[in-house]
This record gives structure tokens, sequence and C-alpha cells, in this order.
């Protein structure tokens, strides 16, 4: 029997301009358009793209105990933000698996917004829910559309349409009009923003932006190859709930406090991994060649063992050579070693590269 997926609100929006669809986390999502992956991606890098990632989740917390159970929910310290200050963090199991990745956003004394992924995005509101039993605190999934706005023209066209996008820096948020949240932030690498809003609102707003000849649609696949050129995870395959912060390479985002002191779910575990030190970490990979090494491939050394996994692989349009991340045992993660990968017969070499694969162009000041 297949699944029954859901439809984004805009579907007939991405019907109307030719999208060719495909299954992501329960969604029939927008997977490209007529020009091509490849000019969608460079576009974005160049001009601006439109994404509709309705499928992503925004959920309102908001009460006495808003912070104390986000603190709880997260190896985070929500008391450190400003109102309107955004910031990366994860939920974690108590076995410090990453249940989750998310966004959390300050917007008063008492409320925060977060996003979370798609396929996650039931079970994070009932974790977060069960974490609020007893609590002063209400969980509120939102029913919006949300669109992300990125690339190096993203401000102009934004100001241009009467959206006052130039106050804010990476990582800031707020509420422009009442139902609206806006960020500047995103998955790509450039500079941008993400807003959600309420459905009627987004169709309108989209009229404004389509004037422009520097905003089109962008599809699920490009999006896939800006966040990893960018380097940047993807739940369900660089992480999972069988993945740690220390071996994904994330501890950047966990303040050295809350390492410390913090009373998060999984804080104990995680305390006993940054002890004893992780034995495989996510690093960068580039194959030699033009061929792409891809999710699910595993990784040998030269004498055949196999060491490690693949956990994202594309062709990158904008360096120009096939990108990988994946995990390998500690020792081997130095730059420039080299590992081979089984790719439909042949043994392809990949040496361990830095990440990014792509400068980010972030406005931070």
């Amino acid at each position: 029997m297949s699944e029954v997926l859901q439809l984004l609100p805009l579907q007939d929006l991405h019907e109307a301009e030719g999208a060719r669809f495909g299954a992501f986390a329960g969604w029939n999502m927008p997977v490209s358009y007529p020009k091509g992956v490849m000019a969608e991606h460079i576009h974005t890098r160049q001009q601006v793209g439109v994404f509709d990632i309705s499928h992503m989740k925004l959920i309102s917390i908001e009460g006495a105990y808003a912070a104390d159970l986000i603190n709880h929910a997260c190896p985070i310290d929500v008391n450190a933000l400003n109102d309107g200050q955004s910031k990366y963090t994860v939920f974690l199991t108590e076995d410090a698996g990453i249940i989750d990745d998310l966004i959390v956003t300050r917007l008063g004394a008492e409320r925060f917004m977060i996003v979370a992924n798609a396929g996650n995005a039931a079970d994070d509101i009932k974790h977060l829910n069960n974490l609020a039993i007893g609590l002063e605190v209400k969980v509120e999934p939102l029913e919006r559309v949300f669109l992300a706005i990125q690339g190096p023209h993203a401000e102009e066209m934004l100001n241009s349409i009467g959206l006052n996008a130039r106050d804010l820096l990476f990582m800031q948020g707020f509420e422009p009009h009442p139902g609206w949240f806006m960020t500047r932030s995103g998955y790509t690498g450039e500079d941008g923003f993400e807003i959600g809003l309420p459905e009627q609102d987004a169709r309108r707003l989209l009229e404004k932006i389509f004037v422009s000849k520097s905003a089109t649609w962008i599809g699920l696949a490009a999006r896939d190859s800006l966040r990893l050129e960018a380097g940047l995870c993807l739940h369900g395959n660089d992480i999972t709930p069988k993945t740690d912060p220390v071996s994904a390479a994330l501890m950047w985002a966990i303040p050295k406090s809350v390492r410390s002191e913090g009373r998060f779910v999984g804080a104990d575990a995680l305390r006993r991994i940054i002890t004893d030190g992780a034995k495989q970490k996510r690093v960068g990979l580039k194959p030699e060649g033009r061929q792409p090494v891809r999710s699910g491939a595993p990784l040998f050394d030269e004498r055949g063992r196999q060491i490690g996994m693949v956990t994202s692989g594309s062709f990158g349009p904008t360096v120009e050579h096939p990108i990988s991340m994946g995990y390998l045992p500690t020792e081997m993660t130095n730059i420039g070693t080299r590992v081979y990968a089984h790719v439909r017969g042949s043994q392809v070499p990949l040496v361990v590269h830095s990440l990014p694969f792509t400068q980010h162009n972030y406005r931070k000041g």
C-alpha cells in the first residue's frame, strides 16, 4: 500500500510552475523545477532562491516556565538569549543521541519559537508535552506556510517590497505582523530569511516577491546540494538518535557552562562522551574524479577494512566537484587522510576535506 503524502498549502503554485514532486518526510515536496537542479543551485548562490519549507513545523512555547522547559529539553541556556536572538540546538535522548536539531528564538520574557524538522515534528511535540507535564507552559504547534528566501540579494528584494529586512542580523528573529514569524537564517550557507505566515498572507507576499526577476522557486534537490556545500547536517542522514553531538562535531552549539552544569535530558551521557572522547567524527570528504559518493556508501581503509560510512553525498555545483560527509574513526579525521568507497563495483578514493566546502555568507554585523 502506497504512502499517503501530506500536501503543502501552496501545492497549486508549485504545480503551476511545472515542479517535479517526490516524497520527503511524509510530504509531497517539489524536488525541482523546469530549469533544473544545477541552475536552481547556482541561482541561489548568485541571486534569490525561494523555498517552500512548509513541511517544517513552527512550535510556540509560552508561559512562566517556558525557559525552564527549553533548558531541560535542550543543551542550551535560553536565559542568556536576548529578545529576538536565535540559537541552533538539539533534542537529546537520555543516551545523548540526537532526536532532532532545531532553532530556538526568544520572542519575549516567556515566549519562544522553535523550528523543528518535518519528519520529527510529531515526536518533537510529544517530547515537549511530556517534559511540560506539571509546568505552567503552553506548547502550541502552529499552522503556517513557511518560506525560505535565500541568496545575496534577499535583503534588497525584501526591502523593495516593504518588508524591513535590513535591521536583522544572522540568527535574529521577530514578528513583523500578527501571525508572522521571521528570522535571518537558512540552510544554504547564503544570507537569507525564513518567514512563517498564514496562507493567504503567503500568497500575497509571493506575488510581490516574484515581481522581481532575481527571485525564483528552488526545489528540495538544490536545497540538499546547497546545505551539503555549506557543511550542514541533515537529520536522518548525518545525525540520528544514534549520533551524539561530540561525534557529529556539533559541540560548538553547546555553551561550555551548559556542558558542565546543565540539567538537560542526556546531560550525564553527554558528559561521559566528552570525558571519554568520541570514537568517530563527522568529516567532509572530497571524492577524486567526477563520481559522487552518496549516502550509505561504506568507507574502507587502504587495507580493505570497513571503517566508516558516507551519510550525505552529491555533486557540488559551486565548487564543481563531488562532495560528501560521513563518519570516520577519530584517529583518521585529519585533513588529507585517504579512504575508499565502493560505488557501482568501482573503488573511489576520497580525502578528508575541511567543512564547509563553500564559504558561509551570513550577515553577522
